[in-house]
């Protein structure tokens, strides 16, 4: 939906690189490390189709574009403690993925920033790491 996984890969994001940074924090739940990875990686396409994730994630994408990449000197260049709207986008996507326990694993992904989510900015760092958080998370419930 609204072309996401190849606006993602506009920015230099692919799923397998989500899928990387998701297994970078991957807490075994009785399940082998490449049978969760699969696991992850379909839920990531599931969730790409979501028309709510799907528009959370492009307006992380437009307003990344907008007040970062185009501003030479982006007033939030350094992810800046009063800017909180990347944050709610983040969490925004784990819970509408996850619940509220993918609230939680948002905030491990926020603070590691594993793989991908280090190299990306404020708005696509949450952005990403909610959509992660909310796969891991429901993963997590499955195996239960």
């Amino acid at each position: 939906m609204f072309e996401i996984e190849q606006r993602l890969r506009a920015q230099g994001i692919t799923i397998d690189d989500m899928v990387t940074a998701a297994m970078g924090l991957y807490v075994s739940h009785g399940m082998p490390e490449e049978e969760a990875a699969l696991e992850i990686k379909k839920k990531i396409k599931k969730f790409l189709d979501d028309p709510n994730v799907a528009s959370l994630l492009l307006g992380a994408i437009l307003l990344e574009e907008e007040l970062y990449t185009k501003r030479k000197d982006s007033e939030i260049a350094d992810d800046p403690v009063f800017l909180l709207s990347d944050e709610i986008i983040g969490m925004a996507i784990a819970e509408c993925i996850g619940g509220t326990y993918a609230r939680f694993e948002f905030t491990r992904y926020d603070q590691k920033k594993p793989g991908i989510l280090a190299k990306l900015g404020p708005f696509l760092d949450d952005a990403v790491a909610g959509l992660i958080a909310g796969c891991t998370s429901r993963l997590y419930s499955e195996c239960l």
